[in-house]
């Protein structure tokens, strides 16, 4: 499959790729995940944006957030893969490509983040360590995790 991946500053973004943005998650976060929350929270604005595209159609799609933000160290956020595109590999490389940005964007070795907690094992692999108790944000069960590169 050709997917195309591209990294833009929220200045950059098209009004086409917001609304493409804007509309999976709300696809899977508020209407999937059954979820009703605040999803535009104003970080958009001072984040990067990683998608990927198949042709003209978002197939996955993560926010990499500056420090000082969401947490005091950079962070990951809004991580998603089409219910249309699961279950080929998409979310690993989505993953790799974001830590490793975002590494390079903010000049940094940390990254933190807020996970759902069925999702602990997936980033226990990209080498991500809990590092708070269990909580509870929009109803769901979360765990902070943070990586950490030499």
């Amino acid at each position: 499959m050709q997917i195309t991946w591209t990294y833009k500053s929220f200045n950059e973004l098209t009004a086409i790729e917001l609304y493409d943005i804007l509309q999976l998650r709300c696809e899977v976060f508020i209407v999937e995940q059954n979820c009703v929350y605040q999803d535009i929270d104003g970080k958009d604005k001072k984040s990067l944006h990683l998608m990927a595209w198949k042709g003209n159609e978002l197939v996955a799609y993560t926010r990499l957030v500056p420090p000082g933000i969401s947490f005091e160290e950079a962070s990951i956020g809004r991580v998603i893969t089409s219910p249309r595109y699961r279950g080929l590999g998409i979310g690993i490389a989505l993953i790799e490509k974001s830590i490793a940005h975002t590494l390079a964007a903010y000049n940094t070795h940390k990254i933190k983040i807020g996970a759902q907690l069925y999702l602990q094992k997936f980033y226990t692999g990209f080498g991500f360590e809990q590092c708070s108790e269990t909580y509870i944000e929009d109803g769901i069960p979360h765990i902070d995790m943070i990586l950490t590169k030499p």
